[in-house]
């Protein structure tokens, strides 16, 4: 595993990649979740029993900027070798977009347009927003895996290196 991290983030490119992935969906997650607030002033407050909350903010933003970059790097190999590329792609966006899911503050002002099916909906995703964030990061760990197994048997690198 380590190979095919090193492999990856040799290349500058991708390490500013993930510094970017990582920082803009921690600060945009954090912003939604209400952890920071931008008025008056910038703002960041944790409050009590929400710390399980913010660790899994912080562990789906760390999780994203280790596998996209990834399956960026598999893409551009796949390119040059006329591979077939399998889901690794589809998993890591599905898993970014399920952790993006902190729904409750945004939701009663995008949902709640929709009349009770928006009432029903922000219910939903604020009474499920734990497990809807610890399945995608499942999602991303399952994705971080099968994508590092698959740089190992498309780069044919030997891992003991």
């Amino acid at each position: 595993m380590v190979s095919a991290i090193n492999l990856v983030f040799s290349n500058s490119k991708y390490l500013v990649l993930s510094f970017v992935i990582f920082s803009s969906m921690l600060v945009g997650l954090l912003i939604i979740s209400e952890y920071i607030f931008l008025e008056p002033y910038v703002v960041s407050h944790i409050p009590s029993g929400t710390e399980f909350g913010f660790i899994l903010i912080v562990t789906i933003s760390a999780l994203s900027a280790l596998v996209l970059p990834m399956n960026i790097f598999r893409i551009n190999i796949l390119k040059k070798s006329k591979q077939k590329m399998g889901g690794g792609v589809f998993g890591s966006i599905i898993g970014a977009a399920a952790g993006a899911c902190s729904c409750g503050p945004i939701g009663f002002a995008v949902i709640s347009t929709f009349g009770s099916v928006g009432a029903t909906a922000t219910t939903f995703l604020t009474n499920y927003e734990t497990p809807i964030r610890i399945v995608a990061i499942g999602i991303l760990a399952i994705t971080y895996f099968t994508s590092v197994r698959s740089l190992k048997i498309e780069c044919k690198f030997d891992p003991k290196i």
